[in-house]
């Protein structure tokens, strides 16, 4: 769980019913997944439409497999009403007009990041990391191509407003006057990305590490290795509509195997799942990952990850 106040530009996410509400997306996601319900808001992260928040894709993934999940706030605004991690680290900065982080901030949250890994690591023998960030998607196109990749990274909306993030990204680069990846990643990012590279970077040394989400893990990878803070036995775990966007080239940015799951809703009879084959969402709170991994450990099938999600979505419907 993680904020950016990037997200708060107009037409650049479509998480949260209401800019208002982005601020709750994160522990609200959490809250989801741990109980089938949310206690930081009164309703289920949806849009008035019917359209669902992924996290339903994960819980779902979850509970069929018997997966253990643990919240982390790294950087979020409000905290969840259920147990978590809390590491204290301060959401991040609107990138058009200010810093993402301080350097003191970047380098506490990798600090920290290497600290949560080395923690859970020993408990398994893969650690599925994923992310709930609303407009988390613009900061990691930025801090990339601060970097120095040609990226492009999806949306959460069918069209993706690669103008507007191009924009965004322009402005932050305006500010850069070095080539210092720490100035850079302080400037471009947000709190979730150095964070989980610290995180990776500690982990994958006893344990194989899924980064369970889309462009925004390219850019852990990217962050990971201007720091040289070393990976191993690290793959990206997403669904096929990220894979799938043409406006996005995840497939070129990452440099570690890309293993991708068709949820399969575009046969779906519920409107709202199918919307996720049509370009809503397409990936978040780790729904990807989760998926890909009840069918690893526990031999599901996807067609029945397909049939739980839509009575989820009945139960929550009603």
């Amino acid at each position: 769980m993680s904020y950016t106040r990037t997200c708060e530009i107009p037409g650049i996410t479509v998480a949260g019913a209401n800019p208002d509400m982005l601020k709750f997306t994160p522990p609200a996601d959490a809250e989801f997944i741990r109980y089938g319900r949310c206690r930081c808001i009164d309703a289920i992260p949806m849009t008035p439409d019917g359209k669902p928040t992924p996290a339903l894709f994960t819980r779902v993934a979850l509970n069929a497999a018997d997966i253990p999940f643990v919240a982390i706030d790294a950087g979020g605004v409000i905290e969840p009403q259920m147990p978590f991690i809390q590491t204290g680290l301060k959401p991040g900065g609107d990138i058009s007009r200010e810093p993402a982080m301080s350097k003191p901030s970047l380098l506490r949250a990798i600090e920290y990041g290497k600290a949560t890994g080395q923690m859970l690591a020993p408990l398994t023998d893969c650690l599925v990391i994923g992310e709930s960030l609303p407009g988390g998607t613009t900061t990691a196109q930025a801090v990339m191509r601060g970097l120095g990749i040609d990226a492009r990274s999806s949306s959460s909306m069918p069209k993706n407003p690669v103008s507007l993030k191009e924009k965004v990204a322009a402005a932050a680069l305006d500010r850069l006057h070095s080539s210092d990846p720490q100035d850079i990643i302080s400037q471009l990012a947000d709190p979730m990305i150095p964070f989980v590279a610290g995180m990776l970077s500690s982990a994958s040394r006893t344990a194989r590490v899924m980064l369970a989400g889309g462009t925004q893990m390219a850019a852990v990878l990217a962050v990971a290795r201007s720091l040289n803070l070393g990976i191993r036995s690290t793959a990206i775990g997403t669904t096929r509509y990220i894979t799938d966007d043409r406006t996005a080239n995840l497939l070129d940015m990452a440099d570690v195997p890309v293993l991708a799951v068709d949820p399969g809703v575009s046969g779906s009879h519920i409107g709202g799942l199918r919307a996720f084959s049509e370009g809503f969402a397409k990936e978040g709170a780790g729904a990807g990952g989760s998926m890909i991994s009840a069918v690893l450990k526990a031999g599901i099938t996807t067609s029945r990850l397909r049939t739980l999600a839509e009575a989820e979505y009945a139960r929550i419907s009603t």
